[in-house]
């Protein structure tokens, strides 16, 4: 892991407010000089390499804890719960993209992939050697701007065909594969995502991934360790989440406009869920916004 303090400057220098554009496509950089509370994030399909420091990220009632050369591969479109837990925290993440990723296999004449349970939708471990080496030169390029139209493209397919070829294979398989159990359960999780606030029966998403409904049942919990309807409640209660922090609405409203019938209802699991109502869990949070600016 002797790149790993080269690639921390490069962060440093480079990752200077939450919301940079970076103009290497596909790469983010993420930096925090303080732990950070709890708070909602949507995961994509990416590879996220800590380079200092550690985060844990909260998906369902899983927790995931890393640090320093730790990485996390992330196989579908979920939402999560992150917080930095030591500082100061540096961090790379690498798009999956799964036309990429389907593109290398066919030329690696893997045209088609048996047919299997879909990964878990988060799988952690630590980087091997042989995969730290193209996301540095993918860093390195922040400094070296000139050079990403030609080499960006390279670095990045070469990554793919790495894990590819690593302990992560078969989740990135499953991402490049249009046939398999977790492209019908992520275009599912992309429908609910988009229509949360909506009435859902179960039965129509199982259509929808093109699997009976006690299958799809079962790779759903898998992928994203939830049931459907557990995984609506909690996108619910975290676009709720984000309403009440920028303020504008109050905690009925807020509900109501995230599906909820019920404002009792909603004040109960938003306190089951965050640990506290939702007016008093938007006042803590925003204090400590303010406590750590």
């Amino acid at each position: 892991m002797s790149l790993l303090p080269e690639m921390t400057d490069i962060v440093e220098r480079h990752a200077q407010e939450l919301d940079t554009v970076h103009p290497v496509p596909g790469l983010g950089l993420y930096r925090s000089d303080e732990p950070t509370l709890m708070v909602g994030a949507a995961y994509r399909p990416m590879l996220c390499l800590v380079v200092s420091g550690a985060k844990q990220t909260l998906l369902g009632e899983r927790l995931f804890t890393y640090g320093k050369g730790d990485c996390l591969v992330v196989s579908a479109e979920l939402p999560v719960c992150g917080s930095v837990t030591e500082a100061p925290y540096r961090a790379v993440s690498v798009d999956l993209d799964p036309a990429t990723v389907s593109r290398i296999m066919l030329e690696n004449g893997e045209a088609e992939i048996a047919e299997q349970a879909p990964p878990s939708g988060i799988q952690l471990g630590p980087l091997p050697e042989d995969l730290l080496d193209p996301i540095a030169r993918l860093v390195r390029l922040m400094d070296r701007q000139r050079e990403i139209p030609v080499m960006a493209p390279m670095i990045q397919r070469e990554l793919i065909w790495r894990l590819l070829n690593s302990a992560h294979g078969p989740t990135l398989r499953q991402i490049g594969s249009g046939a398999s159990r977790l492209a019908g359960v992520a275009k599912t999780i992309r429908w609910v995502r988009a229509h949360f606030a909506e009435p859902m029966r179960v039965e129509d998403l199982a259509d929808m991934a093109g699997m009976s409904l006690s299958t799809f049942h079962r790779h759903f919990r898998t992928v994203t360790t939830m049931s459907p309807l557990q995984f609506q409640k909690h996108v619910r209660l975290q676009e709720a989440r984000a309403r009440l922090l920028a303020g504008g609405e109050g905690a009925a409203q807020a509900g109501f406009a995230v599906g909820y019938d019920s404002a009792s209802q909603f004040s109960r699991e938003y306190a089951r869920q965050f640990g506290a109502p939702p007016a008093r869990d938007a006042v803590r949070m925003r204090q400590g916004l303010v406590a750590a600016s």
